[in-house]
């Protein structure tokens, strides 16, 4: 566990004194991960994306409608988040946005909460304004990364907030299933999306009281904009770049890899209870374990990037998470797909947290919003064409395969989404691949 380093100071590149973080800091900045992976538990992986699907929507088109929702959310923030970050860099304001979008997200999960049977276009807009909120406020959660860690803890600062993190899923989901257990109902399911808001916005807090942002805002030339000059400087990093070969390849690996994660995370629930009949009960004790696993693998992959660096520890993940996905296709037990959930979590947190890590170490020093703007740009035009391309892939092949084929609705529904899991496999292999090209890394100081 991450025990925090003594107040202090430290001389950057540029000769200035740099403030060390302090161990308050640090779990302040751990918090934030606590509540937001309560969001993504409850609401993208057990709660939620189920519930629309099943009930909400209902049938095959259910798959179509949660990947359109998922799909459009994140082309708004692979829109937005570049910009975002070259304002945040600029005028040192990355806490200022980290909070708007947080709020944002807290406002609309609680929303949710409305959403009932037929409302599938309210179901789609106040879960699309959540997602938003949630995925624009990791840009800037994670450019704080390296204002709380020098680059040579970053592995480990950065697992121990993944570990934490998923913890904080564990924790939410653990009240949800309680609730359930104990009181039967929709409006039950439903009331999990406020307390989700709730545990959400008050986790958050502390990053917003103790955190302190060490990028100097700089001073705007007359007549010019924040925002033109944002601009001009996010044009400026896409051409800069260029001159950082390995961080291209890399950020075109993750940019093919990325799909197939994302895949996996927003379809499990639907995949576990449409081809293995799971309930919301079940459902809520299958991302447990998933969180309990992913805990573990922060730790660990956290430890072995410290260890062996970025390139084999991301080898070693995906290698992982290509033999999860394979495993679906073979698998028909509940009780086995459980044992697959739990190997997914793990790996699949490490390959996110080690992406997080390595963006982190080879970003320029003082640029480090720009190239995570760059880096979230990537995760989110994956973000948007992976789910895009699964929920409407696994729709075509049920309706126009395998229903024309003799199956029922429902038979035809797993068949297309176990099929569609062979694009999974593909951007997972390809992904592994490309990565393969990548030399080994260190953090650039240009």
């Amino acid at each position: 566990m991450e025990l925090g380093v003594a107040r202090g100071t430290d001389t950057s590149l540029d000769g200035s004194k740099r403030i060390v973080a302090t161990r308050r800091e640090r779990w302040s900045w751990y918090l934030y991960d606590f509540g937001n992976s309560a969001y993504a538990a409850v609401v993208l992986l057990a709660v939620y994306s189920a519930y629309f699907k099943q009930t909400v929507v209902g049938g095959a088109e259910g798959s179509r409608y949660w990947g359109l929702s998922v799909g459009i959310a994140m082309l708004v923030v692979a829109i937005i988040s570049p910009v975002l970050g070259a304002m945040a860099d600029f005028s040192s304001t990355k806490k200022r946005f980290l909070l708007v979008f947080t709020s944002m997200a807290c406002i609309f999960t609680a929303m949710l909460f409305f959403v009932q049977k037929g409302n599938i276009f309210t179901g789609m807009l106040f879960f699309i304004l959540a997602e938003i909120g949630y995925r624009g406020g990791q840009v800037f959660y994670n450019a704080l990364l390296p204002d709380i860690a020098e680059p040579d803890q970053m592995g480990r600062v950065s697992g121990n907030g993944w570990a934490i993190g998923s913890f904080g899923g564990i924790v939410c989901l653990g009240i949800v299933l309680a609730l359930i257990l104990t009181f039967q109902g929709a409006l039950i399911v439903r009331i999990a999306f406020l307390i989700t808001a709730v545990f959400y916005g008050l986790a958050t807090l502390p990053v917003f009281l103790f955190v302190r942002e060490r990028t100097r805002p700089q001073v705007r030339p007359s007549g010019e904009t924040l925002f033109t000059l944002s601009l001009r400087k996010l044009w400026r990093t896409f051409l800069d770049a260029r001159r950082y070969k390995e961080f291209t390849k890399f950020l075109l690996a993750f940019l093919v890899f990325n799909n197939g994660i994302m895949m996996m995370l927003d379809f499990a629930a639907i995949i576990g209870a449409v081809l293995f009949g799971m309930n919301q009960q079940q459902l809520i004790i299958f991302m447990m374990i998933v969180q309990v696993t992913s805990v573990m693998g922060a730790f660990i992959f956290g430890q072995i990037t410290q260890r062996v660096g970025g390139k084999p520890s991301l080898i070693i993940s995906l290698g992982l998470m290509v033999l999860t996905v394979s495993l679906l296709f073979i698998v028909d037990s509940l009780a086995m797909f459980n044992v697959i959930g739990a190997l997914a979590g793990f790996a699949l947190t490490g390959v996110q947290s080690v992406s997080r890590t390595v963006v982190g170490q080879v970003s320029p020093e003082g640029r480090a919003t720009e190239f995570y703007g760059l880096f979230s740009l990537a995760g989110q035009l994956s973000n948007f064409t992976g789910p895009t391309i699964y929920g409407c892939l696994a729709t075509a092949l049920a309706l126009r395969l395998f229903e024309p084929r003799g199956l029922d609705a429902h038979a035809a529904e797993a068949a297309g989404l176990q099929a569609a899991l062979i694009a999974t496999l593909g951007f997972l292999a390809l992904g592994l691949v490309l990565l393969l090209f990548v030399r080994r890394w260190q953090r650039s100081e240009g």
